[in-house]
């Protein structure tokens, strides 16, 4: 009897749910965690929330001396010049053509360099092929485009006397508005090619072996191997980094497009955030250039919600 209630007692104290644990204590407990994100916290605390509050500028006629609450409101005054500047049409254009090229020829080719590097069974081979696609990422656009300038300038470059050779004409081809867009694409594949694939091959990584062994007695070659398994493996990378990249797409990359640009090559190569250097930091006129980094970032925003609820509803994959 005392055998049969002891098991009794035993089973109610198991059914009982343990004590949830108060949100302060849960933090002291993993208080080591907690501390080692504070670094990131504070950084983007300073650096990405305290800056938001210059956005009033865009509906101010900000005066430096005067400050926030010194300068004069002038509500969508700025926008409306924005939209009424006659290059303003020619500004976002070109911001668009060479984002969206970015995507369309930029954007594939880490993922193909990284499912071919995957398919290298030389591991010496393989180390040395992803050291020399990775230098390029460590060199500023200024050496980059020292580079670019000595392949294609017409006196010294080589492409010139290339040409040359086979009897045609010298190009300026940093000169001429048509190649630029293609200068632009061209050097930052060259540049960030093998440092994009990094992430592509981590994910390839992390596909389990055992997945390629069963195709293999199933009889699937090696392509239907990447079709069926490597392909599937890449999907959530490749679907998130596109939905930050289709974000970003009002971000043409500012420090690269100023390097090569010069005002011959203005007509196909000028954007918004080089406009917004020479108006903002050049001239001083802070609050349109703060007008135009506002409509940036609300069509980015726009753009990502609307990436992910296509990507959601088409693959299952999103960022939230």
């Amino acid at each position: 009897m005392e055998t049969i209630l002891g098991q009794d007692k035993a089973v109610q104290l198991a059914a009982v749910k343990p004590k949830k644990m108060s949100a302060w204590t849960y933090i002291l407990k993993h208080r080591a965690f907690y501390l080692m994100l504070i670094p990131g916290l504070l950084y983007f605390l300073v650096f990405r929330y305290v800056p938001l509050a210059g956005s009033v500028i865009a509906f101010q006629d900000y005066n430096i001396f005067k400050g926030f609450t010194g300068s004069d409101w002038v509500g969508f005054q700025w926008f409306e010049q924005m939209f009424s500047y006659d290059k303003f049409a020619r500004l976002l254009r070109n911001t668009l053509f060479i984002s969206l090229y970015q995507i369309i020829f930029a954007f594939p080719l880490p993922i193909i360099l990284a499912c071919l590097l995957n398919e290298v069974r030389s591991m010496a081979f393989k180390r040395v092929t992803q050291t020399v696609l990775y230098l390029p990422h460590f060199l500023s656009w200024t050496i980059v485009f020292g580079l670019t300038y000595m392949m294609l300038s017409p006196a010294q470059g080589f492409v010139n006397h290339l040409i040359a050779m086979l009897g045609g004409e010298k190009i300026s081809f940093l000169q001429k508005p048509e190649y630029f867009r293609s200068i632009i694409i061209t050097s930052g594949i060259w540049k960030e090619m093998g440092w994009n694939a990094i992430i592509f091959i981590a994910a390839l990584a992390g596909i389990n072996p055992a997945l390629y062994e069963a195709a293999k007695m199933d009889g699937a070659n090696r392509w239907k191997q990447f079709l069926h398994i490597s392909v599937p493996g890449l999907l959530p990378a490749i679907m998130i980094l596109l939905m930050l990249k289709i974000g970003h797409i009002m971000d043409s990359g500012f420090e690269q497009i100023y390097q090569f640009l010069n005002p011959a090559t203005y007509e196909t190569g000028d954007v918004l955030d080089t406009y917004t250097y020479r108006a903002g930091i050049l001239q001083g006129q802070y609050s349109i250039t703060t007008a135009i980094g506002l409509f940036k970032s609300v069509i980015g925003f726009i753009l990502l919600v609307i990436a992910n609820r296509v990507s959601k509803l088409t693959t299952g994959e999103g960022l939230y």
